[in-house]
């Protein structure tokens, strides 16, 4: 334990940093191990691997991900500016590279192979796409005469045209519904309002008329016919396991659906430790969100207000969605659940993502007094 009169750098992050937030992500990462060994023995098993070649890359990869989620948490915010917009450009680069040498899966092209790496830059662009367009925002409102919104929506255009080529439509609802979040954040006039929301529903009528595979999606769910498997065993799986669940690795969802351990790893939490296990995962990502955009209201500067706030709605939206569809409630979208399904790409960025929060939220002594902490004297050492 860090002495409260250490001014070393790890002492003062350990004081000011936010262990609500740090206590959850680590939870979830925790989570992700366990439920990476009780979902994906059976699909290593199925296509030939090792047993519990899946659980050991799961491990393999929450370990750096931890990593550089806390050195991100040491930045400072005009640090984590300057890293996001490095991160955009080199990612807007690696989308467009993947347009015409990216690896090509279910018709969409979304991943690229680097010094033997398969990396999604779609999910790192993310987080650095956010802060950019906090920074945007808060310039124009500090200087109106800075078109800063005018750049936040061209640079949301273009990432848009850059995900719907791949296609990626998942992230596109994605990209789209934070975008929105924080303009609202911004004060954003009536108007618009009403302009993104028409542009919303009229790139749903779009994607469903241009792309066959959105309209075979969005036919399934709406009408229950057509291959639905993945998503009605899903939905069984959550069923069987009733509130306590058939027990650790008595499940049997996990055996048929091919991606039990990523997309559906919700379901088999679900069948193997009951609604309870469900409820409190839902609860985690509740508490990350609702905690965020609490402290994000009551922040002064604006660009930590935006940032923290586009960073907690990106988070919460995606574990949304995952879970929706895990439940049947939305298409399915081919989206991870937030530092549980498997992924390398995705915990990585998460990661990041995770750690500008944490480093966003530190709070010394008087800025918590200034937005209305509760504040101990013993949370840090005097000055």
């Amino acid at each position: 334990m860090q002495s409260r009169l250490d001014k070393s750098p790890v002492a003062t992050w350990w004081w000011t940093i936010d262990r609500w937030f740090l206590a959850a992500f680590l939870s979830l990462m925790g989570l992700g191990i366990v439920l990476s060994f009780a979902a994906s023995p059976a699909v290593a098993e199925r296509i030939g691997l090792d047993s519990f070649h899946f659980a050991t890359r799961q491990i393999i990869f929450t370990i750096p991900a931890l990593v550089v989620m806390l050195a991100v948490s040491f930045l400072q915010a005009r640090q984590i500016r300057r890293m996001s917009l490095a991160m955009i450009c080199i990612m807007l680069v690696l989308m467009v590279a993947v347009l015409y040498i990216g690896v090509e899966v279910k018709g969409a092209r979304r991943w690229v192979s680097l010094a033997g790496l398969s990396i999604q830059p779609s999910e790192f662009l993310k987080p650095a796409f956010v802060i950019i367009c906090a920074w945007l925002f808060a310039e124009h409102k500090r200087q109106p005469d800075i078109p800063g919104n005018l750049f936040a929506m061209l640079l949301l255009a273009l990432v848009i045209s850059l995900l719907i080529a791949q296609p990626d439509l998942g992230q596109t609802m994605l990209v789209l519904g934070t975008w929105g979040v924080m303009f609202f954040m911004a004060g954003l006039p009536w108007f618009w309002i009403v302009a993104l929301g028409a542009a919303g529903v009229g790139g749903v009528f779009a994607a469903y008329t241009v792309f066959p595979h959105v309209a075979a999606r969005i036919d399934k769910f709406l009408t229950g016919e057509g291959d639905t498997f993945q998503v009605d065993m899903g939905r069984e799986a959550l069923i069987n396991g009733g509130w306590f669940g058939v027990g650790p690795g008595e499940g049997t969802v996990k055996r048929v659906i091919p991606d039990s351990h990523a997309d559906f790893v919700f379901s088999v939490a679900g069948e193997e430790f009951g609604l309870i296990m469900c409820f409190f995962i839902m609860s985690i990502f509740a508490f990350i969100v609702l905690r965020g955009l609490s402290i994000a209201l009551k922040e002064h500067d604006d660009f930590t207000r935006y940032a923290v706030g586009g960073l907690v709605t990106i988070f919460g939206l995606q574990s949304a969605i995952n879970m929706c569809v895990n439940l049947q409630l939305m298409p399915a979208k081919g989206m991870t659940l937030p530092f549980i399904s498997y992924g390398g790409s995705s915990q990585i960025a998460i990661a990041v993502s995770m750690g500008m929060v944490l480093a966003l939220t530190r709070r010394h002594p008087e800025k918590r007094k200034q937005i209305g902490y509760a504040f101990s004297q013993r949370a840090m050492p005097a000055e």
